[in-house]
C-alpha cells in the first residue's frame, strides 16, 4: 500500500517509500513494473527522464536498455561514471507498458504524471541538484514548460533555485529527431554544456 509522509528528512527514507509506491496502480492505471529507483550515493546532478522502459522495469535500475547505452555514448561516460554523476529519476517511476499500437512505450497520462510528481518534488528538496538534465519532450515540458526540441536543445536554462537545466532529446531508437545533421549538432552543443556544468560541480 502506498505510503507518503507529510515530510522527509533523508533521501533514504523517501526512497524506501518510493520503491513500494502503488499510487498509479491503485488509481486504476495498468503498470508492468514496480517503481525504478536509483540508490543515492552522493550524485550532484539529476537526470530526469520520461518513464522506465521494459528492461529498466525488469532490472529496477534506470537507463539499462538501448536508450541508456546511447545516452552514455553521447556523454562519453562509462556506467560507473554515469551513475556516480547523475541521480537518475523520471516523470513516472514504473514501466507503463505498451500503447494500443504496440509501438514503443505507453506515454504516462497527465494523472499518472501528477501522482508521481510527489517524489520528484521531495528529491529536489532533499538533494538540491545544481544541474538537471531533462531527457525527452515529456520531461522537458514537465520541468521547463517548453515544447519543441529544436527550440530548447543546445540551450542552458536556470531554474528558480539557481540550478542549471540543460535538455536533451530522448535517445530512444523510436525517435528520428536526432537523424538530422542539424539536430545532431544541437545535441553536441547540449553535451558540451553538460560537460561544463559537471566539471563545475567537480570543482574543475
Amino acid at each position: 500500500m502506498t505510503r507518503r509522509r507529510s515530510s522527509y528528512r533523508s533521501i533514504a527514507s523517501l526512497q524506501r517509500d518510493n520503491r513500494v509506491c502503488r499510487a498509479c496502480f491503485e488509481a486504476g492505471f495498468p503498470l508492468e513494473s514496480l517503481p525504478v529507483v536509483l540508490g543515492y550515493s552522493g550524485q550532484r546532478a539529476y537526470m530526469f527522464g520520461q518513464a522506465p522502459g521494459i528492461v529498466e522495469g525488469q532490472e529496477r535500475r534506470p537507463w539499462r536498455g538501448r536508450a541508456g547505452k546511447t545516452l552514455r555514448r553521447w556523454l562519453a561516460m562509462d556506467e560507473d561514471t554515469f551513475y556516480g554523476t547523475f541521480y537518475c529519476a523520471s516523470v513516472t517511476r514504473c514501466y507503463p507498458g505498451r500503447p494500443a499500437s504496440g509501438r514503443g512505450d505507453r506515454t504516462p497520462t497527465p494523472r499518472e504524471q501528477e501522482l508521481c510528481s510527489f517524489w520528484r518534488e521531495w528529491e529536489f528538496r532533499l538533494l538540491r541538484p545544481q544541474l538537471v538534465v531533462p531527457v525527452g519532450g515529456l520531461a522537458i515540458r514537465r520541468l521547463l514548460g517548453v515544447t519543441g526540441l529544436a527550440a530548447c536543445i543546445g540551450r542552458r536554462y536556470e531554474l528558480d533555485d539557481g540550478a542549471a537545466a540543460i535538455p536533451l532529446p530522448h535517445p530512444s531508437g523510436a525517435s528520428s529527431w536526432v537523424n538530422s545533421p542539424a539536430n545532431r549538432s544541437l545535441v553536441e552543443r547540449a553535451v558540451d554544456l553538460i560537460r561544463v556544468e559537471v566539471a563545475r560541480l567537480d570543482g574543475g
